[in-house]
């Protein structure tokens, strides 16, 4: 089964890797533009990574890896579709930096204990079938005192879940995303844990795209046009934003965000 569900995400993301345009690609909006809130929070728990060695896992088209080695880290690059690692790759050529690539699976990493200094995973979790077998091998490999960084979909908000059912077609089957309760999880494993969601009020932007824009969710992936277009939504998110901050002091409402960010401790 679990085979299965590997090989259906590979060939989904070696196709996605044939169509991707590295030159297309502004690789610091990923971490920077207003729109992406759960790196901005995990760079602020970080700490320094220059000089540091940081696993770049599930590294997708690179943005990540490139981002961080642009800043001084010896990043590694790995995915489980070969294709993925490939485009990593050339964006670092394009973006003038070195980073090692590799292809992994991430619920067997084939690397060392205590080998790194962080491990860094975006919109990963949620295509593997078990995540906890994931968020153990992440903690096997890093050094005592690295960090976990991550960030992933929550299973609570209806609304994103009737995205989910819509774009059938920019997204595997087999994908499960998180309930909030992995937070428990993880606490059990890792020293020191922080964590936020992001995504309440501020997901009226999908539903702009959807009713009055009229984008078909299944040609534009509205989580990548989110940070494309960061420029043209920033105002109208900075306004929603602060109601979201205001809605995250309630009980329960955490829950309901679309996306769950991770920093934790060995």
């Amino acid at each position: 089964m679990q085979d299965d569900i590997f090989d259906k995400e590979k060939r989904f993301h070696d196709q996605w890797a044939s169509t991707i345009d590295v030159e297309g690609i502004k690789v610091q909006d990923y971490f920077e533009a207003c729109t992406a809130p759960e790196n901005r929070f995990i760079l602020r728990h970080m700490g320094d990574f220059k000089g540091k060695r940081l696993l770049d896992l599930g590294c997708g088209a690179g943005e990540n890896s490139v981002y961080f080695a642009k800043r001084g880290a010896r990043c590694v690059a790995s995915d489980y579709s070969p294709g993925m690692v490939e485009v990593a790759l050339q964006l670092a050529a394009a973006n003038g930096v070195q980073i090692e690539g590799r292809t992994m699976n991430a619920m067997a990493l084939d690397c060392p204990d205590n080998s790194f200094d962080f491990v860094y995973a975006s919109n990963l979790l949620h295509h593997l079938p078990e995540p906890k077998t994931a968020i153990r091998e992440m903690y096997r490999i890093l050094k005592p005192g690295g960090k976990a960084c991550f960030w992933d979909p929550l299973k609570h908000n209806p609304v994103i879940n009737v995205y989910r059912r819509i774009a059938t077609k920019v997204r595997t089957e087999d994908e499960t995303p998180l309930d909030i309760n992995i937070v428990n999880f993880v606490r059990t494993q890792f020293s020191k844990t922080t964590y936020d969601t992001f995504w309440l009020f501020t997901l009226w932007i999908f539903l702009r795209f959807y009713l009055i824009e009229k984008v078909d969710p299944n040609k534009e992936r509205y989580w990548k046009k989110i940070i494309i277009e960061q420029a043209r939504l920033k105002s109208e998110y900075r306004r929603l934003e602060k109601i979201d901050v205001i809605l995250k002091q309630l009980p329960l409402m955490k829950r309901f965000a679309w996306n769950l960010a991770v920093v934790a401790t060995k």
